[in-house]
């Protein structure tokens, strides 16, 4: 009979478990990737521009790269515990990893419903964020390539008019290439001075040369234009967290039913 029950209690999980017990670990195993691919980003970034050398290290703190670097550190470690976890079926880590995601998932609830009561005040964020990137765009390689790439991407110029897309010094009267209408010097080679003097042309002038466009409206129009699309991902980022959290607790207390059957039969053969 002891061995009839021992052969009983130690019965392998049902082929659903087997399913969520490898789906939950090649989703994390596709995260930390990620997180690594992000975390060498960060890395990269923040020694090509020799971030760690002593006479810049005091100011590494405010390097926008040190937020990449962090993000993809943090996302590795919770992704490579969910990945060992499920693996090794170990509880502490199943419990551990259902925790973190479950604040994560809590802290994103509370920051739609602060979004949402503060809508009004965004653009005005938005506003203060491109303010501060313009008077950074010469100094912050970082800021000018963010800056660069939404300026190619929504072809806008600055954050607001034509006209607040300058820069100090020489460039004074002029606007980064980027611009420009057509940046291409016969379709072929960047002209980096295509935006020289631009802001002394008239507007009607100007027009054929560079954008007059703001990025602030850009930005808004581009989120408008494509507010189902970040609601679906955002819907299916959320549920994917929810899925995890439950796999994971699952998995974690079928773990535990298995050793306290494991302890009680034990016990009772003894």
């Amino acid at each position: 009979m002891g061995r009839m029950s021992s052969a009983h209690l130690f019965q392998s999980y049902s082929l659903m478990d087997y399913f969520l017990k490898y789906f939950l670990f090649l989703c994390n195993l596709v995260f930390t990737v990620l997180g690594l691919v992000v975390l060498g980003l960060g890395i990269w970034g923040l020694s090509s521009k020799e971030s760690f050398a002593q006479e810049k290290i005091g100011t590494i703190g405010t390097d926008p790269m040190l937020i990449l670097l962090t993000l993809g550190f943090l996302l590795t470690l919770l992704c490579l515990t969910g990945c060992v976890g499920a693996l090794r079926e170990n509880c502490c880590l199943l419990k551990m990893f259902s925790v973190i995601v479950l604040v994560l998932i809590t802290i994103q609830v509370l920051f739609a419903i602060v979004a949402y009561t503060v809508q009004d005040q965004i653009e005005g964020y938005l506003r203060s964020g491109m303010l501060a990137a313009m008077a950074g765009y010469q100094d912050d390689l970082d800021l000018r390539f963010i800056t660069d790439e939404i300026q190619l991407g929504l072809q806008c110029l600055g954050y607001d008019l034509y006209y607040n897309c300058s820069a100090p010094g020489v460039l004074a009267c002029g606007v980064p290439s980027t611009c420009c209408v057509d940046p291409l010097e016969n379709g072929t080679v960047w002209n980096s001075q295509c935006g020289v003097r631009a802001q002394v042309m008239d507007e009607f002038t100007a027009q054929s040369v560079i954008f007059l466009g703001g990025c602030l409206g850009g930005i808004s129009r581009w989120i408008e234009q494509h507010e189902g699309l970040i609601g679906t991902v955002g819907v299916v980022v959320f549920g994917v967290q929810i899925l995890a959290v439950f796999i994971a607790t699952r998995l974690s207390n079928n773990n535990q039913q298995q050793v306290q059957q494991q302890t009680n039969n034990d016990h009772w053969m003894t």
